[in-house]
């Protein structure tokens, strides 16, 4: 799952849909503006408690990906803890490969 996961989301940051980071993670659902939400899978208790209760409240799904290592490397960016997915195609199918 984690590769195609990776690949997915690289799509979508390249067209856009995605945001990279915590806080524009949480700006984003702040606003409603998110369809899906992916957390890596070592991030941080702090940031999986801030992330995972707002999108909760905004009826978000959140999805455990990668190591963060893992998800920023396949990203082009350092290691990431949490990405926002606004596009809702691309939400649908991230939640189709978590059920896998």
């Amino acid at each position: 799952m984690t590769g195609p996961l990776v690949r997915l989301l690289g799509l979508g940051l390249r067209a856009g849909g995605v945001v990279v980071g915590v806080a524009g993670v949480r700006a984003r659902l702040a606003r409603g503006a998110l369809r899906c939400v992916v957390l890596a899978r070592d991030a941080s208790a702090r940031t999986r408690d801030k992330v995972e209760r707002l999108a909760r409240r905004r009826g978000v799904p959140v999805v455990i990906g990668p190591a963060a290592a893992e998800l920023g490397a396949g990203l082009g960016r350092p290691p990431v803890q949490a990405v926002g997915v606004a596009d809702g195609a691309l939400a649908r199918g991230l939640m189709g490969l978590a059920e896998e």
